[in-house]
């Protein structure tokens, strides 16, 4: 059986890690800069995040491929080696790992940054080419389960578990972000998000970014309300950013993401962690509350 699966079966819960993006900010990754690149600008920066992240106490590691496709990534240094930074990404990823066999590697799948037609430009044959390739290098990198994450819209993220679903027999999680209440951009609910993917086969479903710990339990409790007993992953931002001179800061403190992380699980999340915001720090607090 597939190791992911495993833990779920022997665990009841587990704990993913925390935000990529925020933290690297900090740690000297300039505005307007991909996370991607750094796979083969700056590895050491992701090993140091990554480790951290390990101890901690996260079972689970999310690559930082968030914005690793082809069509994302257009604008990049890198847009020709796409399948070489995902497969690296893994790689890395799997490296902070090291000598830890619960520990886990996901593959992350976020949006493409564009609308499919008939609301943007992209076709539904592009964005599944370019998660196709995504997913092929993830893959080759050795990744336990992919994850596609942080979507608003059924057609893109359609495309992207499609995609993924073609190349591998991994276990696929489907985590939307609900950034209008306990709606998404597109309007979709939670309730029909996840009676759609779980028909279509997902693994996990759940909710990332995009909202408050208030609204994240109100989304999981309509999860759970539509499809009682079925795995979800939660990952919250560390409350919404607000601005301090060029500076973004969250204010949800380590105890309040750890006491909604044990709210989360008694709703039946499988897999907890943090978003946006999220240090180490928070990480570890929700360890500590959850386990």
């Amino acid at each position: 059986m597939n190791k992911f699966l495993q833990l779920l079966e022997t665990r009841r819960i587990l704990l993913a890690d925390g935000a990529t993006g925020t933290n690297l900010h900090k740690m000297g990754l300039k505005p307007g800069v991909p996370t991607e690149e750094l796979v083969l600008d700056q590895p050491d920066l992701l090993l140091q995040l990554a480790t951290s992240f390990v101890s901690a106490g996260s079972d689970i590691l999310l690559t930082c491929t968030f914005g690793g496709t082809r069509l994302r990534m257009k604008e990049s240094k890198y847009v020709d080696r796409v399948a070489e930074i995902n497969t690296r990404a893994a790689q890395l990823a799997r490296q902070a790992a090291s000598g830890r066999d619960d520990v886990l590697v996901a593959g992350s799948m976020g949006p493409t940054g564009q609308l499919l037609k008939p609301y943007g430009p992209i076709s539904p044959e592009e964005a599944h080419a370019a998660y196709k390739e995504q997913a092929a290098g993830l893959v080759a990198g050795g990744v336990d389960l992919l994850v596609i994450e942080t979507h608003f819209a059924y057609e893109e993220a359609d495309a992207a578990f499609q995609a993924a679903r073609s190349v591998t027999d991994l276990p696929i999680v489907v985590s939307f972000s609900y950034d209008r209440g306990t709606r998404t951009m597109m309007g979709v609910k939670p309730g029909d998000m996840i009676k759609r993917y779980c028909l279509m086969g997902a693994a996990l479903v759940g909710a990332n970014c995009g909202t408050t710990l208030e609204n994240m339990e109100k989304i999981t409790q309509e999860y759970s309300s539509a499809e009682p007993g079925f795995p979800l992953w939660i990952k919250p931002n560390a409350g919404l950013p607000r601005m301090e001179g060029e500076t973004t800061v969250f204010d949800v403190s380590p105890a309040q993401m750890a006491e909604f992380a044990g709210r989360y699980k008694n709703l039946g999340a499988r897999v907890v962690g943090g978003c946006c915001g999220s240090t180490p720090e928070h990480i570890a607090a929700m360890a500590v509350e959850i386990k």
